[in-house]
């Protein structure tokens, strides 16, 4: 006798959308995912997004295939990170390299366009040493003429310029922290659904080895509940596995 198979409830169906969505893969790798035609799969990612659009706006390619007009990331990215199997990564931060004092956070944004002379940016703040994707920003249309100073203010809490980078290192730099993080019990900022389609999912497997030294290493920050992330290290790797720095 035949098994049988049974049916896939809407709201578990919305859920696995939802959840591959936030990966950033688009509709139509979703569909490949789910064993479903793309017309099958657009009604639900539309649902998810919680927006319906217009005729005129599903003619915009998925945001991963819009054209990229621009991606940055900030100086010390690199630092403390294994970057041994793409040392021309390593050679785009010499900071990071030469540089041994403490890091372990990163900006990055990318811009995409839109029509009619738009761009969308969306920006990151990666914790590369312990949490990943700790907050995030747009997905913002702006006209192209004030992607500068949206730039500008996205990186204005950091002391250094940012600097242009190939979009393949942003997407592991973020999608690889954000794996890194899960792998203790973290999850990204809870926003980062909406902007991970921008960003496009990384080809092939991370080459980056993330941590300080190829270890933990929790500095917390002013949002952060300290005790929880060292008991969740303490769970996951255990004592001398990590290092972490607490600002009381």
């Amino acid at each position: 006798m035949d098994p049988v198979v049974q049916p896939v409830s809407q709201s578990e169906l919305l859920s696995r959308v939802r959840e591959l969505r936030g990966r950033g893969l688009s509709a139509k790798q979703i569909a490949r995912e789910l064993g479903m035609r793309p017309a099958e799969v657009a009604p639900l990612v539309r649902q998810v997004a919680g927006s319906h659009r217009t005729a005129a706006e599903r003619t915009l390619p998925e945001p991963a295939d819009r054209d990229l007009v621009g991606c940055w990331i900030t100086p010390y990215w690199s630092a403390g990170l294994g970057l041994d199997d793409v040392p021309d990564w390593a050679a785009l931060d010499p900071d990071g390299a030469n540089d041994p004092s403490i890091s372990g956070l990163a900006g990055v944004m990318v811009a995409r366009a839109d029509r009619s002379s738009r761009v969308t940016a969306c920006g990151y703040l990666v914790d590369v040493y312990c949490l990943g994707v700790k907050n995030t920003t747009g997905p913002q249309t702006m006209s192209s003429s004030a992607l500068l100073e949206h730039t500008r203010r996205f990186f204005s809490a950091f002391d250094e310029l940012p600097r242009p980078v190939p979009l393949e290192v942003a997407q592991h730099l973020v999608h690889g922290a954000v794996a890194y993080a899960r792998s203790f019990g973290f999850e990204p900022h809870p926003e980062f659904a909406d902007t991970a389609p921008y960003l496009g999912v990384p080809p092939g497997p991370c080459p980056i080895r993330f941590g300080r030294d190829g270890q933990p290493f929790y500095i917390s920050g002013p949002d952060d509940n300290p005790r929880a992330v060292v008991a969740a290290l303490e769970a996951t790797v255990g004592p001398g596995n990590y290092h972490y720095i607490a600002h009381l």
